[in-house]
């Protein structure tokens, strides 16, 4: 992951910061982020135990007309990208995909979105981050809780 990634980081703190990285690796504890708003300014040195979850993006501003997919619609069980994995975190934000990484003992993992439309491209997940992952049919029963006690 050498290029400069889009990348939207969102801390568990509840900050977010939009950039590009050059040196993200999920093994690693620390990555540097140039932010949008500061192209010449320092980068900003950030700790991956912080970070909720970081949003790689095809661009920063999406497309606000768009209405995303909720959940797994009709998508397969597992596709050349993995598994299928529900993601509820403790601030209350869900995010369905697809994961060849998972590992519950893991610091973290990458999750490539259910939307095929979305303009998240991948997103790297901190296991810590997260109240709750299900993976396979349990994904399924995960996501359609979450959403049917959000349309309540």
């Amino acid at each position: 992951m050498s290029d400069n990634n889009k990348i939207v980081a969102h801390f568990i703190s509840g900050k977010v910061i939009k950039g590009t990285t050059r040196d993200f690796f999920p093994q690693r504890p620390l990555f540097h982020i140039q932010a949008v708003d500061q192209p010449n300014g320092p980068e900003i040195e950030v700790r991956c135990k912080e970070i909720k979850a970081l949003f790689f993006v095809r661009d920063y501003a999406g497309n606000s007309k768009r209405q995303d997919l909720r959940g797994f619609i009709t998508a397969p069980g597992e596709t050349q990208q993995g598994k299928k994995l529900a993601v509820r975190f403790r601030d209350g934000e869900l995010i369905c995909g697809y994961s060849l990484t998972y590992a519950p003992d893991r610091q973290g993992f990458i999750i490539f979105p259910a939307d095929p439309g979305s303009n998240n491209e991948r997103i790297y997940v901190q296991t810590a981050a997260a109240a709750e992952v299900a993976s396979g049919s349990n994904a399924e029963s995960l996501a359609l809780k979450v959403l049917s006690t959000r349309a309540a």
